[in-house]
């Protein structure tokens, strides 16, 4: 492995812009894209001394006041998400897909800002929150709709959740998920489906719960198109990620990550930068592509 680091004052290391040049670049990209754009994560520089884990799918199926729990918390975390911006990396990676040298993102990210930012071919390993699906029918409607009925059947909760957020007292968690007091999560209804009346989730991969095949499929689908691995934003900690380095080590196929911290990969990498993606990936696309 070849290590480097970067800073908001210098070029990208010449060893990652000679890696990548002339090469199709497939990227792979966590939640360190997105917190520049003020979503936090779970597991970077950010997340230490967070204890409460996130609800797996076990737990979110196991009960109405769990579904409840869930859903009290999101129907709150909700706007800092559908408000979210992408930011300088996101806009980064539209550029390099745009001049051709990015194939393609596997995103491990539910938050949209790849598309929002003009990449045309993203594929949402874990779901996008944009959207909830009913797990009876299988109907799916976009999440701004089902937080309107989520609104409209907690109106006087709606509006004491939104002196609280105002006042700064709410603590925004990963995925649009807050913590909450205890009296917030009393009596809160949850609406089912239109359609069937069913139990309505966020279509995204809950922790405990296996990625679609589909999508799995149209991810190795877009690895396989690449030339080189580009990690950017992720620590690699879940398989779901992971599974394309240990691939691409198996093919030959060489990585490079940009991240802060460590990673699971960081020994198969030919070459790691420490920095924001932020920072770092603007600066590629400008030696990469000359300045736009």
């Amino acid at each position: 492995m070849i290590a480097t680091s970067t800073t908001t004052t210098c070029a990208p290391p010449p060893a990652l812009v000679e890696l990548l040049r002339g090469r199709r670049v497939v990227v792979l990209a966590g939640a360190g894209c997105s917190t520049e754009s003020g979503i936090p994560d779970y597991r970077g520089p950010q997340s230490v001394g967070r204890v409460r884990k996130p609800m797996t799918f076990q737990e979110f199926m196991g009960s109405d006041a769990a579904r409840a729990r869930y859903w009290a918390r999101s129907a709150v975390g909700w706007r800092r998400i559908a408000t979210a911006r992408p930011n300088p990396a996101h806009r980064a990676l539209a550029r390099l897909e745009e001049g051709g040298v990015v194939r393609g993102i596997i995103t491990q990210n539910v938050d949209g800002l790849h598309h929002a930012a003009g990449s045309r071919r993203v594929v949402e390993l874990h779901g996008s929150l944009s959207r909830v699906r009913c797990l009876g029918c299988q109907t799916t409607f976009s999440r701004e709709a089902y937080q309107r009925r989520l609104e409209e059947l907690n109106a006087e909760w709606a509006a004491r959740l939104a002196r609280a957020a105002e006042s700064g007292a709410l603590e925004i968690k990963p995925d649009g998920d807050v913590e909450l007091p205890a009296w917030a999560l009393e009596g809160f209804r949850v609406p089912g489906c239109e359609a069937c009346g069913g139990i309505v989730k966020p279509d995204v991969v809950f922790f405990g719960e296996n990625v679609p095949r589909e999508w799995v499929d149209e991810a190795w689908r877009l690895f396989e198109e690449g030339d080189v691995l580009l990690v950017v934003g992720s620590s690699l900690t879940v398989y779901s990620g992971r599974r394309f380095v240990l691939r691409a080590q198996q093919d030959g196929v060489p990585v490079a990550i940009i991240n802060i911290g460590p990673t699971r990969a960081d020994d198969a990498a030919a070459v790691k930068v420490e920095g924001r993606c932020g920072e770092v990936l603007p600066r590629l696309a400008e030696a990469l592509l000359g300045a736009g």
